[in-house]
């Protein structure tokens, strides 16, 4: 197994996370904080689906999924789908306790977005070779941050938000 097929294996384990998560929580669970001030689970399925979609439409080349036109609904884009009260470029960082309730979907709407997004990025990530990882895709930090780098940074953060999201529906189904 080379490094990109270890990075396809950790996002389909965010995806299967996720799915799990998702499973049996009503609209309100989704949208309900365990403590005020605590990120839903609406939240984090979102933010780490806008999360992947944000850095590897970017080190793709590629427009995000959420704003591109997509088959079915008419053509609809994700960002129009959610309907959400923000700005089609948010992704999540820094949002306060507001921003975070304003993001309200249903699971079948949520798991559909970050299955898109999936589909993108084991797409994207098929076509590289191991050494493709080591190409510089940001200068801006020192060290420059290379593909492999920022594509262990996505995988990461994405555990993290899938693994937050899994806790917090198990507390919220038992209560």
């Amino acid at each position: 197994m080379d490094a990109t097929q270890v990075l396809q294996d950790g996002l389909d384990q965010v995806r299967d996370v996720v799915a799990a998560a998702l499973d049996g929580l009503t609209d309100e669970e989704l949208v309900t904080p365990l403590e005020p001030g605590t990120n839903t689970v609406a939240w984090l399925v979102w933010h780490l689906a806008r999360v992947q979609d944000d850095h590897v439409a970017h080190v793709a080349g590629t427009d995000q999924v959420w704003t591109t036109p997509a088959g079915g609904d008419s053509g609809t884009t994700w960002a129009r789908r959610f309907d959400l009260p923000l700005d089609d470029a948010e992704i999540g960082y820094g949002f306060d306790e507001q921003q975070v309730l304003a993001v309200r979907a249903p699971a079948h709407l949520l798991r559909g977005y970050l299955d898109a997004v999936h589909e993108r990025s084991t797409a994207y990530l098929s076509g590289l070779s191991p050494a493709d990882l080591d190409r510089v895709v940001d200068t801006s930090w020192d060290p420059p941050v290379t593909l492999g780098v920022r594509l262990t940074s996505v995988l990461g953060d994405d555990l993290m938000h899938a693994g937050q999201a899994a806790y917090a529906a198990g507390v919220l189904s038992r209560r």
